[in-house]
């Protein structure tokens, strides 16, 4: 997006297994910020709270660094109002965004255990009913692809899948907010 946009940064990411133990993101933040700032000008932060409980924002403000705006990606992604009435009007919803999609195998299905111990995903998943994918590609290839991996997901912790293309156009309108401040 980046490239496309013309925007000139770098991209310095960390592990998105930190996502599986969001405690952890604020420390990672803070060590790449930190050693970041000796060679920018200008550091900023390409996550939204992701699970932190605002202890992300405590080392953006100490800091003085900025971040995405909203709770998680899927804010990003979907808005915040169209994420809050899917998991308002079914609590039980799983949520899953392209990246999630395609690194499920390996996010979710090997880093839970679930590959070696298959009978932890009534443990895990008990109280989800659906699982809905924020498709953010508009490739028809890609999108092919993609729905047959999250329905590969779903039946994976078997449950329902939804499809609600949400495109990249937040995410885009975030980050030039972000890069533009």
């Amino acid at each position: 997006m980046a490239a496309l946009r013309g925007w000139p940064l770098d991209v310095h990411p960390l592990n998105p297994l930190l996502h599986n133990r969001p405690d952890r993101i604020p420390e990672a933040v803070e060590a790449l910020v930190v050693e970041l700032r000796g060679r920018y000008e200008r550091v900023v932060v390409g996550y939204a709270d992701c699970g932190t409980y605002g202890a992300l924002d405590e080392v953006c403000e100490r800091l003085g660094v900025e971040r995405l705006p909203g709770l998680h990606c899927y804010d990003l992604y979907a808005g915040p109002a169209a994420v809050e009435s899917l998991t308002a009007d079914e609590p039980g919803t799983y949520l899953l965004t392209d990246f999630l999609v395609r690194s499920f195998a390996r996010t979710v299905v090997q880093e839970l255990g679930l590959d070696r111990h298959p009978e932890l995903r009534d443990d895990y998943f008990r109280h989800y009913t659906r699982v809905v994918w924020l498709a953010q590609t508009g490739d028809p290839a890609e999108q092919a692809e993609l729905r047959t991996l999250a329905q590969e997901a779903a039946d994976r912790i078997g449950l329902p899948l939804e499809v609600r293309p949400t495109g990249t156009g937040g995410l885009e309108r975030a980050l030039a907010t972000l890069v533009s401040g």
